[in-house]
């Protein structure tokens, strides 16, 4: 998973520093989504970048079950619902959003390739 996630930095020309992947419940993930971003909302991930630190750096926060509730509504296994997932939150430390229509196909099709690229390593 490591290897993997570092040719998705090197891609973008960087490198990983401290990287952090939290899997919690949706009350956990629910109670960071209100105090952090005032979001009222269930999510599956919120990620937290280490502008402190060198290198891609930060804290990945993941809602496993939005993880295998998600999994389930796809037709998916939690294992390749969770990579989504953790590519999504490396993405957005690498400085990609998923605000507006566009910047979410963008992200979508950054994760599409990354889950292929993982795929092929099998």
């Amino acid at each position: 998973m490591r290897r993997w996630l570092e040719r998705v930095v090197r891609a973008h020309d960087g490198r990983i520093g401290r990287l952090c992947f939290v899997l919690m419940s949706d009350d956990g993930l629910l109670g960071y989504n209100i105090k952090y971003l005032d979001h009222h909302e269930l999510t599956d991930v919120i990620t937290f970048q280490d502008d402190g630190a060198e290198g891609v750096s930060g804290d990945v926060l993941i809602s496993y079950d939005r993880v295998r509730e998600n999994a389930r509504h796809l037709g998916l296994c939690v294992q390749e619902e969770l990579r989504r997932v953790m590519v999504h939150g490396v993405l957005h430390l690498l400085g990609y959003t998923d605000k507006r229509p566009d910047a979410r196909r963008r992200m979508r099709e950054q994760e599409d390739r990354w889950l292929e690229d993982y795929a092929s390593t099998l």
